[in-house]
């Protein structure tokens, strides 16, 4: 039986952007595999949207949550827009600019 799939909506808040943060998330959510995407905004946050097998958007957020890039510093981390999906909408993960 194919796994349900996911999507969420992601808002990242960080401490010290221009820490390579989009692109570690990038990496990340290939090894996890997930699909959808990551930008910056013009707050300084991180945004995004990540779909697939429920196990695996929710070790994303988990990864999004708690560890992000190696020189980042979370300070909050918000996800929205959690609903169930019949098909993905991206067929990779990648950066948006």
């Amino acid at each position: 039986m194919e796994s349900t799939k996911i999507q969420s909506q992601m808002l990242n808040g960080l401490s010290h952007p221009g820490v390579c943060f989009r692109m570690y998330t990038e990496d990340e959510a290939r090894k996890i595999g997930v699909v959808g995407w990551v930008k910056n905004t013009s707050k300084g946050t991180v945004t995004g949207q990540v779909q697939g097998p429920e196990e695996k958007v929710n070790s994303m957020m988990s990864w999004l949550s708690k560890v992000g890039s190696p020189s980042s510093r979370i300070d909050r981390t918000n996800f929205s827009n959690e609903k169930t999906i019949s098909q993905l909408d991206y067929s990779n993960f990648s950066i948006r600019y």
